[in-house]
């Protein structure tokens, strides 16, 4: 119950509607040495997906209360799949593996067999819709977030060449309400990309986004558990300069809120962070 609860609130660190840490750029010397005036984003192009593209994606959540204490670590990991026939996209392998407290080993991962193979066209607005999930468990809530978390990544990674300029941030996201179906809701206060500079992963020049939205007025309810508190979710995006494909992306999230268990009159504070990587395994 403890495992599931936690599960079902961090769901609102993913909210991105249709939808941080700002990152310091690693510039290549005969990048660096160029006149920042000059630099601009390419314009009018599309992502070229050459073939299939297979990314690892790694988030760890914490659960702690209001002194830091953590209660429960849980580590989900799935392979994304991007460039298949028809522009779907495809996830294998994903699993969980759970923690008690801040240092006891994870237990063995648990694979969700309900993911192997689920296959979709990626986009944004379907992955809202009320039977999107309809052969995923109530409280699948992770597994729910890895559709969405790789929806953002590349919505904000991909979607803004032709309106961002270096170092002026953009906003793309202004009080716009978002309802996750079996979850709760949410409403984006202020979303904001920043082009922060350029970089190199895998080979390729890239541009560097960052993300941010701060202060989100969160509700869940799901299980029998209702929270609300606040949501605030960062990171920044590596986006080839040449292909528009994402050659890594990094998420952060906190959520503080109170929480009433199934049952419980009284309110506990709860604070819930996580951290999440996606970079590519397999490419064409």
């Amino acid at each position: 119950m403890r495992s599931r609860t936690i599960t079902a609130l961090i769901s609102g660190l993913v909210i991105w509607a249709v939808f941080g840490l700002p990152g310091q750029s690693l510039f290549v010397p005969s990048l660096a040495a160029q006149s920042l005036s000059t630099w601009t984003l390419p314009q009018g192009i599309t992502v070229k997906d050459t073939g299939p593209r297979t990314y690892r994606f790694i988030v760890d959540y914490n659960a702690a209360n209001a002194k830091g204490e953590t209660s429960i670590r849980q580590h989900v990991t799935g392979e994304y799949t991007r460039g298949l026939p028809g522009g779907d996209v495809m996830w294998n392998n994903v699993t969980q593996a759970d923690a008690i407290g801040a240092t006891a080993p994870f237990a063995a991962a648990q694979k969700r067999d309900f993911m192997e193979g689920f296959r979709y066209n990626n986009s944004l607005p379907s992955t809202m819709k009320p039977d999107f999930f309809k052969g995923f468990p109530p409280t699948a809530v992770f597994e729910r977030n890895l559709v969405w978390d790789t929806g953002m990544l590349e919505y904000f990674g991909q979607g803004f060449f032709d309106h961002l300029r270096l170092n002026e941030p953009y906003q793309i996201l202004s009080d716009q309400d978002v309802n996750m179906p079996d979850v709760g809701t949410a409403r984006i206060h202020n979303g904001m990309l920043e082009w922060i500079g350029r970089s190199q992963r895998n080979g390729q020049e890239c541009a560097v986004i960052h993300y941010e939205a701060f202060l989100n007025p969160l509700e869940i309810d799901n299980g029998g558990m209702t929270l609300k508190g606040r949501d605030n979710y960062w990171g920044e995006i590596w986006v080839s300069l040449a292909t528009k494909q994402i050659e890594y992306g990094k998420i952060y999230g906190i959520v503080v809120g109170e929480m009433k268990l199934p049952g419980q009159d009284t309110p506990q504070v709860l604070n819930v962070f996580r951290v999440g990587t996606l970079e590519p395994v397999s490419a064409k």
